[in-house]
């Protein structure tokens, strides 16, 4: 390619893509969301460091695929840099991968001037995020993320944190990015199942308050998960910029911003008896537990039939569980036991349980009023053999 080639091609690249702010006063930062930003990356994250210095942490699985294409648009615009490859998959979200990151930086000699880089997916994202904030009490980072879900939702808000016996994100802390970079090509390298996986996420973002944004899913879903760019870019768009306008309202979820949990009260207890593994990735458990609570919205007297019966349609439709039974590998499920599970969700107050429940699609709401009797009976009818 000639450089006048490549040149119109950046441009080009820089002219699709779309630039939102998470406004939070003096750590207000910027979302960009196109194709190509990986690329253009070293050019827009110099402007923000302290000194042109970052340490990029990223997993196996992303570093085969993207990493020499960062490191050398980092080195293009002067940055210097140095990396580590962690294990991928969700045991890297614990004590021991986070004791191990900690330490190895401390041996590099990473001082505060220096800025924590998180290539990869909502793992990467969480256990560098929760590094940098507490890493020689706070230090600045970044995220890249490659995956669905990581672009739709956990790069965004500051959420860090790793998963515990007890449950999932149940240590770590609010701490915000200074940039975040959605590069929707590298989408393009997502196996189908992570792909699905993140628009779980997606269609949350329909249910929660958006009903337009469901119908348009519904329309232009398929072709989103087919590898249609630009629905991909208006799908991370209209997710990122409800989710910015949630946390610039409610940073440390002491309100609204919970709504954003709808599906994880359930998701995360069907997690955790999976043992955070293969079995069921977090948008796929994100998928089941909105089934389940409009189920027991349904239950409760506060959701039209209708309505469950149309996202569970949908979900089926693009290729999502619907039916914990129907996992491959899962496990025998216990209705007991999963109410249990959901005791150590962070949303517990006073021993009650906040739900993120509907009257409909796209008219969620914060519920602590749901008897055990009415849980206990959704779960068993979703998990009884």
């Amino acid at each position: 390619m000639s450089p006048e080639t490549a040149t119109d091609a950046a441009a080009d690249t820089a002219s699709q893509s779309s630039v939102l702010t998470v406004s939070l006063g003096e750590r207000s930062y910027p979302i960009h969301i196109g194709p190509g930003l990986l690329g253009r990356a070293g050019a827009l994250i110099a402007p923000l460091l302290r000194k042109p210095r970052v340490f990029v942490v990223t997993d196996a699985t992303v570093a085969a695929l993207h990493l020499d294409a960062l490191l050398a648009s980092l080195g293009a615009a002067g940055i210097a840099h140095d990396h580590v490859v962690l294990p991928a998959g969700e045991a890297t979200k614990s004590f021991s991968q986070l004791e191990e990151l900690l330490d190895l930086l401390l041996a590099a000699r990473f001082e505060r001037s220096t800025t924590l880089l998180a290539l990869g997916g909502g793992v990467i994202g969480d256990l560098v995020g929760f590094a940098a904030a507490i890493l020689l009490r706070g230090v600045d980072f970044i995220q890249i993320p490659t995956t669905l879900l990581a672009q739709v939702d956990s790069s965004v808000g500051g959420k860090t944190g790793i998963n515990t016996a007890y449950g999932k994100n149940l240590v770590g802390a609010f701490h915000q990015p200074r940039l975040v970079l959605a590069d929707t090509t590298v989408l393009d390298t997502l196996p189908r199942r992570e792909l699905l996986a993140g628009y779980g996420e997606v269609v949350k973002y329909g249910v929660i308050d958006d009903p337009a944004f469901f119908d348009w899913l519904e329309e232009h879903g398929s072709a989103l998960i087919a590898g249609d760019g630009a629905a991909r870019i208006h799908a991370v768009l209209t997710a990122c910029r409800a989710k910015a306008r949630v946390v610039a309202e409610d940073e440390r979820e002491g309100g609204r911003r919970a709504l954003l949990n709808l599906g994880h009260t359930f998701g995360h207890a069907l997690e955790a008896e999976t043992g955070f593994g293969p079995t069921l990735l977090h948008g796929e458990a994100v998928a089941l537990g909105m089934v389940m609570a409009l189920d027991l919205s349904v239950r409760l007297g506060l959701c039209p039939p209708a309505d469950a019966v149309r996202l569970r349609a949908h979900l089926d439709h693009v290729g999502l569980p619907t039916d914990p039974r129907r996992l491959e590998g899962a496990p025998a499920w216990n209705a007991e036991r999963l109410l249990a599970a959901m005791d150590h969700d962070k949303k517990v107050e006073d021993g009650k349980v906040t739900f993120v429940l509907a009257r409909g699609i796209g008219r969620s709401l914060l519920w602590r009023e749901a008897d055990t009797a009415s849980v206990l009976a959704t779960l068993r009818a979703a998990v009884a053999p």
